[in-house]
Parts: C-alpha cells; sequence; structure tokens
C-alpha cells in the first residue's frame, strides 16, 4: 500500500513542512509530486512529534501548498554502484550527468556508511606516489591516510588537486589503482577545467568523478563527499582497489552545512557553523583507513580553503584535530611563482614514519627528508637576521644557508604542471641541495648514509643544467 499526505503546512525556501506524518525516520527519503505530474525528492532533516521537515534537493519553486502530495520511501539515500563507476561523471547526488546513461548495477549502499571497527583497522604502512617532490619527499602520502591540503583564496590547489589525480599510483607489485574526485560548489568552469585535464592526460579511465556546480541546491553539496566516499569504499573493499578520494573544497561543503544548520533554526556556535562542525567532519575524515582480511585501502585528500589565510579558523582547525597532519600552501611562495606552493615546515604527515624507508620507498627516505627539513628550517633564521643586519654582515655559513634555501625552494619545491618525479629523482634532488652546505651541517644523517650519498660539489649540476 502506498501512503501520500495531500498538502504541506508551509514552505520555506528548499524547506517543506508537514503536519500528521507518522512512522518516519531522520534522513527518510521522500517523494514530492507536484500538481503537473513533477517529481522531486526530498530528505527528512526535522522530526518534532507528528511534525516533518523535509529539504527538497531540487529547491521548492512551482509546490503548491494545497495540491503536493508527498510519499515517504521508508529508506535512507542510497546510490547505485557497480565497477563501471570508472571514468564516469556523476553529478553531487550521484546521478550520471555524462550522456552515457545508467551505469549497470551491481548493489545500492546507504550513503552514509558505517564506521570501520577500530578492531578490524589495519595500521597503514605503504605510500601512495604523487609525483610532487615536495609532497613525496618531506610529507608523503600514506595508503589509507587522510591528509588535507590547506589552501587560500586565489591559490593553485585546484592545479595541485588535477595534477595528484593525473600523477598518483601505487607501485606495480600492489594491485589496482583507481580515484574517486568530487568537487563542491564549483564553478562550471572551473568543473570543465577537471574534466578536460583528466581528460587530456588519459587519466579519466581509472577516475569517478562527482560534480556539484556552485548553482546546484546545497542539500546536494551536502550529500556530494558521502555519495564519493561510498564509492570509494564500495570499489576498495568489495573489488581489492587501492582508493584515493580527492575532496574539492571542504569549506564550500562546510559553508552549505552552516546555512543548511540556519534553515532549520539550530542555534550557531563559532563563527556561525553548527556546534556539530566537528563529529560531522569525522564522520566523513573517519571512512578512510584499511581493513583485516581486505586488499583494498581509501586513502583521503581533502582540499579546503582557509578563510582569510586563517589556518585557526573552525574548518582548518576542527580537520587538522581529526586527520593526520596537513600540506600547507604558502601564499608568500606562490607570489615568487613557485608552484606548487608547498610550505615545508609547516607541512607534515604523521604516518610517514612507518611508510618509508627500506622495502617501502628507499632507505635514506626518512634521513633526506629529516635533513633538509632540519636544513630549510635554519634558512629561516638566517634570512630573520639578514632582515636586521643586512645580508652582508652574515657569516659565510648563513649565506650558504640563503643559498641554499633558494635552490632549495626553486629547484626541489618548484616544479612544472606536468613533471611528474620519481621518488629516486626527488631524494637524488635532495642531496645534491645538500652539498650545498658543508658536510659537517648534515646533523640529521649518520655517517655510513652521507658517505653514501654525499658528493662534494654535486649542486652544481643543477645549475649549470639551468644555464644550458
Amino acid at each position: 500500500m502506498r501512503l501520500e499526505y495531500i498538502g504541506l503546512s508551509e514552505l520555506s525556501g528548499s524547506l517543506i513542512a508537514l503536519e500528521g506524518v507518522k512512522d518516519v525516520a531522520y534522513d527518510e527519503m521522500a517523494e514530492v509530486t507536484l500538481e503537473n505530474g513533477e517529481r522531486r525528492y526530498g530528505r527528512v532533516i526535522l522530526i518534532d512529534g507528528d511534525r516533518v521537515v523535509l529539504q527538497v534537493f531540487e529547491g521548492t519553486r512551482g509546490i503548491s501548498l494545497e495540491n503536493a502530495s508527498t510519499h515517504f520511501t521508508g529508506k535512507s539515500m542510497d546510490i547505485a554502484l557497480s565497477k563501471e563507476m570508472l571514468g564516469r561523471v556523476f553529478d553531487g547526488a550521484g546521478r550520471p550527468i555524462d550522456a552515457l546513461g545508467e551505469i549497470y548495477l551491481e548493489e545500492r549502499r546507504n550513503i552514509n556508511g558505517s564506521a570501520i571497527n577500530p578492531v578490524s583497522r589495519k595500521y597503514p604502512r605503504s605510500c601512495i606516489y604523487t609525483g610532487i617532490s615536495a609532497i613525496d619527499g618531506c610529507a608523503t602520502l600514506i595508503r589509507g591516510q587522510k591528509l588535507p591540503i590547506f589552501s587560500g583564496s586565489g591559490m593553485k590547489h585546484n592545479e595541485l588537486a588535477a595534477q595528484i589525480v593525473r600523477q598518483a599510483k601505487v607501485p606495480n607489485q600492489d594491485g589496482e589503482f583507481a580515484i574517486v574526485f568530487a568537487a563542491m560548489g564549483v564553478k562550471n568552469d572551473t568543473a570543465e577545467f577537471f574534466r578536460r585535464s583528466f581528460e587530456e592526460a588519459g587519466a579519466l579511465s581509472r577516475v569517478v568523478m562527482f560534480l556539484n556546480l556552485a548553482s546546484d541546491p546545497i542539500i546536494e553539496r551536502i550529500l556530494t563527499p558521502r555519495c564519493a566516499l561510498t564509492a570509494a569504499e564500495f570499489l576498495a573493499f568489495e573489488h581489492g582497489y587501492h582508493v584515493l578520494v580527492v575532496l574539492t573544497d571542504m569549506t564550500s561543503y562546510c559553508e552549505a552545512l552552516r546555512e543548511f544548520s540556519s534553515s532549520k533554526g539550530e542555534i550557531p556556535s563559532r563563527k556561525g557553523f553548527p556546534a556539530y562542525l566537528y563529529s560531522d567532519l569525522a564522520s566523513l575524515y573517519e571512512r578512510a583507513g584499511m581493513i583485516h582480511g581486505r586488499t583494498g585501502s581509501v586513502t583521503q585528500v581533502p582540499v579546503l580553503t582557509m578563510p582569510n589565510d586563517d589556518i585557526t579558523h573552525p574548518i582548518p582547525d576542527l580537520t587538522g584535530y581529526i586527520t593526520e597532519g596537513q600540506i600547507v600552501l604558502d601564499r608568500e611562495l606562490d607570489q615568487k611563482g613557485i608552484y606548487p606552493p608547498i610550505a615545508i615546515l609547516p607541512s607534515l604527515s604523521r604516518l610517514m614514519k612507518d611508510g618509508v624507508g627500506k622495502g617501502f620507498t628507499r632507505e635514506d627516505h626518512y634521513d633526506v627528508s629529516n635533513q633538509l627539513f632540519a636544513s630549510y628550517s635554519k634558512v629561516q633564521d638566517a634570512r630573520s637576521l639578514a632582515s636586521v643586519i643586512g645580508e652582508d654582515e652574515l657569516s659565510e655559513l648563513d649565506k650558504q644557508y640563503l643559498a641554499f634555501g633558494d635552490a632549495f625552494e626553486r629547484r626541489f619545491v618548484h616544479q612544472s604542471l606536468v613533471d611528474n618525479r620519481t621518488i629516486a629523482e626527488t631524494l637524488d634532488l635532495g642531496w645534491k641541495l645538500l652539498t650545498m652546505l658543508p658536510r659537517g651541517e648534515l646533523d640529521r644523517v649518520d655517517a655510513k648514509t652521507i658517505e653514501a650519498h654525499y658528493v662534494e660539489g654535486a649542486w652544481k649540476e643543477l645549475f649549470e643544467r639551468k644555464q644550458s
């Protein structure tokens, strides 16, 4: 028997309210049929006795208070899943938008997922190569990790996200690799940039794209990362793929959540965001990981823009509490023309130490990373001193550090949009730059490793190659 409720008690923005409703659940899906037979879909967001509030995905324009018919489906939102999703483009609610028709259905799954039992979690070990030296060398992305990118408005985070999608890979013997890319609140030209970038690089065949445009309803924006993560979990734990999930921009998601919370009349918390922002973000980020007895893995790289470049803003602040490190983009480097403008010192990967080195990348990886970090931190001290007393008054060692810092930013951090460096190239480049410093300054590396890799004057090759 199909039960329908005729008429609405209230209509406001994208929200509709019904009175006298029984036996419905929070998050339940509903069909709203208009006078002309058009159907729209909504989700239960509030239950107060027999009063139910729905948020309509397609908006409420044209809906009549008297004649609209509402049917509750008895289930939460789910999406169709299949291995055929690879190479396809979907909207934020998981519907195909690439004119290739519906996918062949293997199963339907609730987009809210379920938490991985901590006992079942497998500790992340091996890494994912991005071809970007600043990430692979100094803040290595580990399989099963959640490693966000903190950017700022107008910086090149979209280009960086696209480059990661094009270049990311796992060692060949470690199984199949796929990418789930979800864009939230992006403009049409940005969405087209991502699609064209993946097609031209030949990477679209291994990518599942979810695109939520700025003109789409905010409720769809809230669903987009959940649809993407559901697809990622299906490919990882049912088909054994190592899946990298790139979510951009989480700030758009959080702002949609704030607007959604405000429309429900909830009491705001810090900077107007709902008090449950932390738990809501955790429900997304904690879906990354590996499971004992399963081949696949889900790795997350959420991208977020910090309002006013403020890393203490609630969105990056709460994200940092949940995730295992961060990659921070620096506006000063961006203004110098350095791409990607990754600030090495505030960037870190907390799981890096267990996923690099012998048996994973290269034996000297962790040592050279530590030394580059330590040496670059001394560059900041030398620059601060030079700003006070002038560069000419610096000691010879401080001048060497200044030269090293400039070369490190221009040769190691900076690379082109199509430069895909291997881990060996990245580490060898790091060693060549370290030869700009006296051997005695390498205090984070043991003598045996220095003997094997430190070649006096090797840095000159970099400058000679540049000049030629």
